[in-house]
């Protein structure tokens, strides 16, 4: 599986490859929302892993860019956050995220919320 890891926290981020290549994905890094827009847009995954506080705009707002979009609207979304904020959690689901998932996260949840994903 083809996987957009989109998190502003660099070592947080490469980590997330690791587990999810040693998992038998592929994982493409994205730092920023303007990031995640364009690696989506070109890569086309099959998932994308996505946290909401980014730099150049949230995670709510590339969620709602990409479920709007008719290129990426089936991509499948996992929110992964360390935001506490339920409304946070309602309006992602509300938007077509798939999962919602808190950080910090084991590595075999993360796996089996990837296996869920598909």
């Amino acid at each position: 599986m083809n996987i957009i890891v989109a998190d502003d926290d660099k070592m947080l981020s490469r980590m997330l490859c690791t587990i999810l290549k040693e998992g038998g994905h592929t994982a493409i890094p994205a730092y920023d929302a303007m990031q995640t827009m364009m690696y989506t847009m070109k890569h086309l995954p099959d998932l994308v892993l996505l946290d909401i506080n980014m730099p150049g705009g949230t995670g709510i707002d590339v969620l709602r860019r990409l479920k709007t979009s008719a290129k990426t609207s089936h991509v499948p979304v996992i929110v992964l956050t360390g935001s506490t904020d339920p409304a946070v959690r309602e309006k992602a689901i509300e938007l077509g995220a798939n999962q919602f998932l808190a950080k910090p996260i084991e590595p075999d949840v993360l796996l089996q919320a990837v296996r869920d994903a598909k």
